[in-house]
């Protein structure tokens, strides 16, 4: 739904507000009028059931309202003695509409000093864990979500087992596009695998759903910096869905909401403007070489060859060896041909080079020409993982020729992040049933890829991310796993309470926050001493 039409239902729902309990605003001694005045009605209401007007704030914060609504019914029926079980247990299965039974068939007594009268126990525990949820929604939702490395592709930096802190205000956080899900729940419920949103993602571009027209239009808040280039981003595949990763097709027709679209951690090597270009591996922003930071290392797989000669495991790790040719117990394996395959950074690998078991190194670089199957899935252009582009990563307001050469690299914008329609008719490009021989962009792209870059599946396979594909800026580890780990040190303590996207190595402020928290908590206990004296 557009704005306009959103605009139209929260009209339609005051006018129900107002027929459903213009009784009850009679009783508790207000004019019937007020209850049908959009917003206003709601600000008459919070005084009714003597609770904060800036709770009318919370009813139009999405996914928020999806906890506030609920509890303001409850407080509506409480507020005219409705207060057993049995009613709240009605107002929910009714999602509201048992007030509008209340509101005509009942004789109700307003009663204006509800909030001296004793709760129970269970009520206020029930009230501090709904307001509990309710903050911890907010915070989700809009300032800082967690978030954990699923794999490998940022190795060197963010290490699978790594627990983030993804800030979403540094880009501007995202209003969530699915308006009806569960509060701090990406696309499926834990443990039960059913879909945790109300969408219908099955279907093609020429079928719509009912369901889908409950969607939000996009809207993002006010950032406080842009996306630079080589910083570590958490975003939306845009693609989607990345259900079976070794069966990716990115013009499958499967669709998803944007908010809804698996969440996915890479390096920001090219921003909105630049042209890229990967050559032997390196990458090439605007035809000079890309310098990553101190804290990000780029890694590719090596064929070790040490002519069937073992190389302790111990000593493989010490090299920095972390992926490759592995067995299910963790240890890496010399392969038929007497070779280790390992993934290594390039001073790794030339620091292996000089043990005297080794008698080569030959990194695994596919040559230029050769077809990999990467985006825009053009055979004839010969780009593959290694040798790739150049390609101009589109930025708002930009202008491009148009044609059928160049259309593979924007058909995907123009159709599905644009939501532009587009057919080809008798070698004509006609974009919402105009020929075109340009388009103009209406946001920013981005080229995002792992430092693992043999073993990582970004943009090289699926295009380019659209900014409103963009979640938050990973800031702080907070804890790490070691996956082969045991006990005590499974824990990687040099890694806990660590920033990311620095420009050096992640240092630990662990021992910094017990100090802290001590010397606090000192200070609170001589505080308390002097009160009591």
């Amino acid at each position: 739904m557009n704005v306009s039409q959103w605009l139209i239902l929260i009209l339609i729902l005051q006018i129900i507000h107002g027929l459903s309990t213009w009784k009850l605003y009679t009783k508790a001694g207000r004019k019937p009028l007020e209850s049908f005045v959009p917003f206003y009605n709601l600000v008459v209401l919070m005084r009714i059931i003597k609770r904060p007007r800036w709770w009318v704030f919370l009813v139009f914060i999405p996914i928020i309202n999806l906890l506030m609504i609920p509890v303001i019914w409850i407080e509506i029926i409480r507020s005219f003695g409705k207060n057993s079980t049995k009613d709240t247990v009605i107002v929910l299965l009714t999602f509201g509409f048992y007030i509008a039974f209340l509101n005509y068939s009942s004789k109700l007594t307003y009663i204006e000093n509800r909030d001296l009268q004793p709760k129970s126990k269970t009520e206020d525990t029930i009230g501090s864990l709904v307001f509990a949820i309710i903050v911890a929604t907010l915070v989700h939702t809009y300032i800082i979500q967690p978030f954990t490395i699923p794999s490998s592709s940022l190795e060197k930096t963010l290490y699978t087992g790594d627990f983030l802190f993804v800030s979403k205000i540094n880009y501007g956080a995202r209003v969530p596009i699915t308006s009806v899900a569960l509060p701090m729940v990406h696309d499926s419920i834990p443990f039960l695998g059913l879909k945790s949103y109300l969408f219908n993602d099955d279907f093609t571009k020429k079928e719509t759903s009912l369901l889908n027209k409950f969607q939000l239009p996009y809207f993002r808040l006010p950032a406080i910096e842009k996306i630079k280039r080589n910083e570590i981003v958490v975003f939306n595949q845009p693609a989607d869905t990345l259900r079976n990763m070794d069966d990716f097709n990115p013009d499958r027709n499967y669709y998803k909401p944007i908010d809804k679209k698996t969440n996915l951690v890479k390096r920001c090597v090219g921003i909105a403007g630049d042209s890229l270009e990967i050559r032997d591996g390196n990458i090439y922003i605007n035809g000079k070489i890309s310098v990553l930071p101190k804290s990000a290392k780029a890694q590719y797989n090596f064929l070790i060859d040490t002519k069937g000669q073992a190389i302790s495991q111990y000593e493989l790790k010490s090299y920095g060896a972390r992926e490759g040719l592995r067995y299910d117990n963790g240890y890496f394996a010399l392969t038929n041909t007497g070779e280790y395959f390992l993934t290594l950074t390039d001073e790794e690998a030339k620091l292996l080079a000089s043990n005297p078991v080794v008698k080569s190194v030959k990194k695994q670089l596919t040559p230029k020409g050769e077809d990999g199957n990467v985006f825009p899935h053009i055979a004839s252009l010969g780009w593959n993982m290694d040798n790739f582009g150049p390609i101009y990563i589109p930025k708002k307001g930009a202008t491009i020729k148009l044609d059928l050469k160049s259309l593979p690299f924007y058909k995907r914008i123009i159709e599905e992040y644009e939501h532009n329609n587009l057919k080809i008719i008798d070698n004509n490009i006609l974009i919402n049933g105009k020929i075109s021989n340009t388009y103009t962009f209406k946001q920013d792209y981005y080229w995002m890829m792992g430092d693992n870059r043999h073993n990582s599946l970004d943009a090289r396979f699926w295009g380019y991310v659209p900014f409103d594909h963009v979640i938050g800026k990973p800031v702080f580890i907070w804890l790490s796993l070691e996956k082969d780990g045991k006990g005590i040190n499974k824990v990687r303590w040099n890694r806990v309470f660590s920033f990311v996207n620095g420009s050096d190595k992640p240092k630990s402020y662990l021992l910094h926050f017990l100090i802290l928290v001590t010397i606090c908590a000192v200070i609170n206990k001589i505080v308390k001493n002097r009160k009591k004296a």
